[in-house]
């Protein structure tokens, strides 16, 4: 029995997720660049929030989704973010907590940058354009993280995004060593392609030091600056275990010179939202549950293949009765 306070924590930006449908052409006459997150400034992010009909919200983030993967799959979780002492942040907090992940940091008073929010705009076939505006979340830094938590739990789980910015690196890799140091594992997500271009001294430095190192096709090839097939030898030399996914392939794990290919179900999204994210979280379960690595990818197809039968970006129906069905669990 572990003496961890939690299975899983999260580390990253704390981002409410506002989803709209729209068409391609709205997309075309706003500016908007389909398919991809682009960051925006607060007064754009204001307009296009303005611009939005039919919007939905909830408590988002690529690794707070996560979380709540694994909240579904009943998982004692954390995360460590930074939100303001406003509406958006008060909101995220209160569903974090209810979710059943603990929202360690209370939201700051008197900030003078509001709670982030990222604008999704969900075209017909499924594609999310993100519009993100960072505001709080980017001032994450070393002081949010406490030992008691980063300590406290088996697996850590980081987002890349974090390197945007100078303290956000700098609690990011004190979270990882606080968590190392404790006898827990730690890994990232490469999070996009340009982010792995950005940072990548730092991430390939990262793949050779941390546990687990979760990314598509695209990041693995952006980290490395070469074909995928080569990112990947180099990946298998690098790091102790290597997650690759690829849109309507096989998922690749690799772990020395073990080379695992697991098959992925082929069906046209409802909404692509979170579909990397829910990914991680029956990965992630596999992995914390003691699962052989097969079953681990296998997990976190199961997971994506649900989240993208539906609008939004976290799971809709129990993810348990979904690996039981398939004879996962």
């Amino acid at each position: 029995m572990s003496d961890k306070t939690y299975r899983v924590v999260g580390i990253g930006n704390a981002i409410v997720d506002v989803l709209t449908q729209c068409d391609d052409s709205f997309l075309d006459l706003m500016g908007i660049q389909k398919g991809i997150m682009q960051l925006v400034e607060r007064e754009r992010g204001e307009m296009l929030y303005g611009a939005m009909t039919e919007r939905r919200q909830a408590a988002g983030g690529s690794v707070a989704n996560t979380l709540a993967g694994l909240g579904n799959l009943g998982l004692k979780t954390g995360f460590i973010g930074r939100v303001a002492d406003d509406a958006l942040g008060q909101f995220y907090a209160k569903s974090m907590n209810e979710g059943g992940t603990d929202f360690v940091n209370a939201p700051v008073a008197s900030a003078e940058l509001p709670t982030s929010r990222s604008m999704i705009f969900v075209s017909g076939d499924g594609e999310r354009s993100m519009n993100t505006y960072l505001g709080i979340s980017a001032d994450l830094g070393p002081d949010d993280v406490t030992d008691a938590v980063a300590g406290g739990t088996e697996i850590l789980f980081l987002e890349g995004y974090l390197y945007d910015k100078p303290q956000g690196k700098a609690a990011f890799e004190r979270a990882a060593a606080v968590c190392r140091a404790a006898g827990g594992q730690a890994g990232i997500a490469l999070s996009d392609p340009f982010c792995a271009t950005r940072h990548r001294e730092d991430f390939q430095r990262l793949v050779g030091e941390l546990d687990y190192v979760i990314g598509n096709g695209h990041e693995w090839a952006a980290l490395y600056d070469c074909d995928l097939e080569t990112a990947l030898n180099r990946a298998a030399k690098d790091t102790r275990l290597a997650v690759c996914t690829r849109s309507g392939d096989d998922v690749l794990l690799i772990r020395g010179e073990e080379r695992i290919s697991v098959p992925v179900t082929r069906q046209v999204p409802v909404d692509a939202t979170g579909a990397g994210d829910q990914f991680a979280a029956g990965f992630l379960y596999g992995l914390a549950t003691g699962q052989p690595l097969a079953t681990c990818g296998r997990m976190g197809c199961v997971a994506a293949t649900e989240v993208i039968g539906h609008f939004g970006a976290r799971p809709e129906t129990s993810l348990a009765d979904l690996f039981r069905a398939e004879g996962l669990i």
